[in-house]
């Protein structure tokens, strides 16, 4: 169903790949938009390992999430801001793609509990993390992309 990477010399192992969402923040989540145009969009994530899923927080309303209402098939990519090694003049990074299942997250307190997992790879400011949460909860939509497959390459610039 999912296509293999055709250089498997440049394949990452799955621990790797999990490894990388639990490391990096951002990525890029993309969604099938109007008129069937893709949609990407920059976007910080909370993975949770045991439940095999990643976690987005964002508006009620807009077109990512009525995209995603629409079709709740999405992508995520994930690459780090790279190194460069062996002093070569190239620049060396690994990335991650993972497909699979938007699933909106409507409970509020998973939600508020989610947030504080999220804010916390950003700040240990509980305070801030608090007030934020309060002030915002009613307005934030929670949602979680379920890992159906997911693939990671090491790249050179070269």
């Amino acid at each position: 169903m999912f296509r293999r990477l055709k250089r498997q010399k440049q394949a990452l192992s799955k621990e790797e790949c999990l490894q990388i969402l639990q490391k990096e923040k951002r990525g890029v989540l993309s969604v099938l938009g109007d008129d069937d145009y893709p949609y990407g969009m920059p976007i910080n994530h909370y993975f949770d390992p045991e439940e095999n899923k990643l976690y987005f927080h964002g508006g009620r309303y807009g077109h990512k999430i009525d995209a995603m209402r629409r079709h709740n098939k999405a992508s995520y990519c994930i690459y780090g801001d790279g190194f460069i090694e062996n002093d070569n003049w190239y620049l060396c990074f690994k990335s991650v793609i993972v497909f699979g299942k938007i699933e909106f997250i409507e409970d509020k307190d998973k939600i508020a509990d989610l947030c504080r997992k999220l804010s916390y790879r950003f700040t240990k400011d509980e305070n801030y993390i608090e007030e934020e949460i309060q002030k915002s909860l009613q307005g934030t939509l929670m949602f979680s992309l379920s890992i159906e497959d997911i693939q990671g390459k090491y790249v050179t610039e070269k």
